[in-house]
């Protein structure tokens, strides 16, 4: 008797490491999916209703937050588990590391966590991408800030001064006429970067930087570094608050941010990937309320962003075999350059050569009074921006 057909899906991610409370999510958001494809008969194969539905089958290896295990874990994922579809890690870094061991194997990489432009930038084939990239994450900002406080001129920026993903954060946000920055939207309406400084991530001296940064007073001020830096600045920050206007941290919207900064949360502005209230076209998979309520049923876990992207990756790596009728990578890779659908994440829409998301946008959400408001874009804001923040 031949065994029962099943799809293997395929993950390196990180069960340990710095990045262990994010992989853990990811993992959980993508085994909710599973679960919730599984229980309506799995995904479709082929043409006609008598192809029978295919279950779907998560299989991982833990990374350990580094690069030569998200290597020795790809690999082996590929080579001596065979799966059909092989998705990405959580981080920008080691999401560029599993692309290039995808790439020597001509494997199709399903990228649901890393948002640095920098994987769609070395000429991959084998790439479709899930998330808005990084350098987009903040091009709401200055023009929020714009509408809500005419009398502001001035930027700061302190970032982290290694991997690409805080650099292309920050780079909408600089007026710095080099022309290896981004498109200068800082200038354009009428602000000027005060100060750019960058810091060592491994071991910053957060009071240092809060301190120098309140003295230098500018109107808005952008942080970005690791999730553990943006949560030490963030506290720091917070008790120079009557020195800045707005401030926006990239963490700022996850759940941990609150947790730790407590009702010192308020007022911090940060870019989301995706978030409960926002309103999106659903025409593919379960609608935004049927999804969270499978990830805090299956996972019992603090539902976050990583969860979520994994679990909207798994929607649309299944709409894209529905698509193209089988798993061939190469086929697959194709329908995906040629779809353009929502689910309850949004927009999905690829530049068809690089692979890279094109279709959607991140919101910027606010914490006020304890409670996270989308503030930008208008179509999606609940509340106004509070400007000043204090």
């Amino acid at each position: 008797m031949s065994p029962e057909p099943g799809i293997k899906v395929g993950i390196p991610v990180s069960l340990s490491g710095q990045f262990e409370t994010q992989g853990k999510q990811a993992l959980a958001g993508l085994q909710a999916w599973a679960a919730d494809v599984n229980s309506l008969g799995g995904i479709r194969l082929g043409c006609g209703p008598s192809s029978p539905p295919w279950p779907v089958e998560i299989e991982f290896l833990d990374d350990g937050s580094s690069i030569n295990g998200v290597r020795r874990s790809t690999e082996r994922l590929i080579v001596v588990n065979q799966v059909h579809l092989l998705f990405g890690p959580y981080s920008s870094v080691l999401t560029t590391a599993a692309a290039a061991v995808a790439e020597e194997h001509g494997r199709l990489l399903w990228n649901q966590g890393g948002a640095s432009g920098e994987v769609y930038r070395r000429g991959y084939r084998g790439i479709v991408g899930i998330l808005t990239p990084a350098d987009k994450y903040l091009t709401g900002l200055l023009p929020m800030v714009r509408e809500a406080g005419r009398e502001a001129t001035t930027v700061g920026i302190l970032r982290s001064s290694k991997g690409a993903f805080s650099k292309e954060v920050t780079s909408v946000v600089q007026a710095l006429p080099r022309s290896d920055l981004a498109e200068g939207a800082a200038q354009q309406l009428g602000f000027r970067l005060q100060f750019l400084w960058e810091f060592d991530p491994g071991g910053p001296d957060y009071d240092a930087l809060a301190s120098a940064a309140a003295a230098e007073a500018p109107d808005v001020l952008v942080a970005a570094g690791r999730i553990g830096n943006d949560l030490a600045l963030a506290k720091r920050l917070a008790e120079h608050r009557r020195a800045f206007k707005t401030v926006a941290v990239v963490a700022a919207p996850i759940d941990q941010f609150r947790r730790d900064l407590g009702e010192k949360a308020d007022g911090f502005v940060g870019p989301s990937q995706w978030e409960p209230q926002a309103k999106y076209l659903n025409d593919f998979g379960p609608g935004a309320e049927a999804v969270l309520e499978s990830l805090t049923r299956r996972s019992g876990l603090p539902v976050d962003y990583p969860m979520v992207q994994a679990y909207a990756a798994g929607l649309v790596a299944q709409r894209c075999i529905e698509a193209a009728g089988s798993l061939d990578e190469a086929g697959l890779r194709e329908t995906a350059a040629g779809l353009d659908f929502s689910t309850f994440y949004g927009r999905f829409k690829i530049d068809p050569e690089t692979g890279c998301q094109v279709g959607r946008e991140v919101v910027l959400a606010q914490w006020q009074a304890g409670s996270k408001a989308l503030v930008w874009p208008p179509e999606q804001r609940e509340n106004p921006l509070l400007y000043p923040w204090r």
